[in-house]
């Protein structure tokens, strides 16, 4: 039975959208909701996230309504829009978006029609409704992504043609979305085309306003941002590609030749490029073959991670270094379509081990344990030694205790400084080799 309170490992739908419009550019959140929300909510992100960081107007400068018993028993809309007009005229901002949360949802304060005054006015306000019941800081994500790109930009906008938009990484909850993203746009411009990642430094608010002119979405998730690309595509007429984060060669050559196909790309320009990215992939891939043979670096692991990370950290593990992958554990809760959407990104894999939905820290402990030398003649065929896990820092105190080794990868992460790292693509194939095997090394110091 999945457990949502026992060292959990997401936020409410606020805390989801908090933190993406807080990632992006030119964009400033306006928090309805009761006095601590804010804060609070962008703390779970600024530790869990790597140390995200508060950026522009997050954290303690988020402008707020605050509400409190008052405005709670006579209603907050007149605190609210003395909230916009507060920080339209204080803060320097290209688009302003009210988030609510849980108390102002429940008394039945109209976001709306405080947003429609301002609107009206010809100011870049939006509303989104984001309280918790409308579900965890991932759908938190998609629901910003619907204000911005459905809600507020208008249809019609001229095709750009050579433009493509990434989405699907969770900012904070996915802690390498930034480095994610900017080596998938990095790819995405070795083929010729420019690439929206929203998220990374080198973006602005003319990247949000040219998304709907894009000629595809492409969607690094399973679960999440479906139904937005769905309605993208009926609304502004781009069509939407789902497909698993590559991490590594072997699965990055895959996607760069699905996307060349999708995008009209000669075959000879995609094959170039592969060839010159392995050529310098497996040029410093090979040089750790010394250090993993002669040290026998060869695990069974398991995978504790949400579902966007699930199946390609196990085909990485799996492919490139040739471990034996027992489970994944996809940790924030989904729908049952969800699920089983996930499961048949996982099986196309071609992984072969056990998939399990659950978000209970103590489950996952026991599941880690269950795996470890009982001292029992005869065990040794039911257990798998040595092991690994790739999770968040929930898992560090089991794997000690179970003499599991450990890297922390995953939502919450508050043990490791997370700022250019990512581990998709090629670069970050590189990336994910190294802090591996610097956690082996490691432990020989």
């Amino acid at each position: 039975m999945e457990s949502f309170i026992e060292s959990p490992r997401f936020s409410c739908a606020l805390g989801g959208a908090i933190a993406t419009v807080t990632s992006l550019p030119g964009v400033i959140p306006i928090v309805h909701a009761a006095m601590g929300c804010a804060g609070n909510l962008n703390s779970a992100v600024y530790f869990g996230g790597g140390y995200l960081g508060d950026g522009y107007c997050g954290g303690g400068h988020i402008p707020t309504s605050a509400v409190t018993e008052s405005e709670i028993v006579f209603g907050g809309a007149k605190r609210l829009e003395s909230e916009i007009g507060n920080a339209l005229g204080l803060i320097e901002g290209r688009l302003f978006v009210v988030l609510t949360g849980c108390m102002v949802e429940i008394i039945g304060d109209d976001a709306l029609a405080c947003v429609k005054t301002f609107r009206d006015g010809g100011s870049p306000v939006i509303s989104v409704s984001t309280p918790s019941f409308t579900g965890h800081s991932y759908g938190g994500y998609e629901l910003v992504l619907e204000g911005i790109f459905n809600d507020y930009f208008p249809a019609g906008r001229k095709k750009a043609g050579k433009l493509v938009n990434l989405f699907g990484l969770v900012p904070g909850y996915d802690p390498f979305f930034r480095g994610d993203l900017a080596e998938m746009g990095r790819l995405v411009r070795a083929l010729g085309f420019s690439a929206n990642t929203f998220f990374t430094p080198d973006q602005d608010f003319r990247n949000l306003e040219s998304a709907p002119g894009a000629a595809l979405n492409v969607l690094f998730s399973p679960a999440w941002g479906l139904g937005f690309a769905k309605r993208f595509e009926a609304l502004h007429g781009t069509p939407y590609w789902v497909t698993n984060l590559p991490i590594g060669a072997a699965a990055t050559d895959l996607f760069l030749k699905e996307l060349g196909r999708k995008l009209n790309v000669s075959q000879k320009k995609v094959e170039n490029l592969i060839d010159d990215e392995n050529k310098n992939y497996y040029g410093y891939f090979l040089r750790t073959a010394d250090v993993i043979a002669e040290s026998d670096y060869k695990f069974y692991a398991a995978t504790v991670t949400d579902s966007a990370y699930a199946a390609p950290l196990g085909f990485f593990l799996q492919e490139e270094l040739g471990w034996v992958v027992t489970d994944s554990f996809v940790t924030e809760g989904l729908s049952e379509g969800q699920r089983l959407a996930v499961g048949s990104a996982y099986g196309a894999s071609g992984l072969g081990g056990r998939l399990a939905f659950e978000t209970g820290a103590s489950q996952i402990a026991k599941r880690i344990a269950g795996y470890q030398p009982k001292g029992k003649r005869g065990s040794v065929f039911d257990e798998r030694v040595p092991f690994f896990v790739l999770g968040s820092a929930l898992e560090k105190s089991p794997c000690l205790k179970a003499k599991a080794k450990h890297l922390s990868v995953s939502y919450p992460l508050y043990d490791r400084l997370i700022v250019t790292a990512g581990y998709a693509g090629y670069r970050g194939g590189l990336r994910l080799l190294e802090d591996v095997v610097s956690s082996l090394v490691s432990a020989k110091a």
